[in-house]
């Protein structure tokens, strides 16, 4: 069960930092929000939240369960 949410914490995360865009570069940053609607960019930000807590709370259980 542990390494489950471990895995299902550490593809979360992934998907986040993709949806949130956190391993680009400042000048591809800007060329995607003069590129896109703001309800495009409220989505990916919305997904990536969303993901983001899905992770943190794997992680968190996974950390439950390796001391419990």
């Amino acid at each position: 069960m542990f390494e489950f949410f471990l895995g299902v914490g550490a593809i979360s995360i992934v998907i986040s930092g993709i949806y949130i865009g956190a391993w680009i570069d400042g000048q591809q940053q800007r060329a995607n929000f003069y590129s896109e609607t703001e309800e495009q960019r409220n989505f990916r930000t919305k997904i990536g939240l969303i993901s983001g807590l899905i992770g943190l709370t794997s992680f968190g259980l996974a950390g439950l369960i390796y001391y419990l």
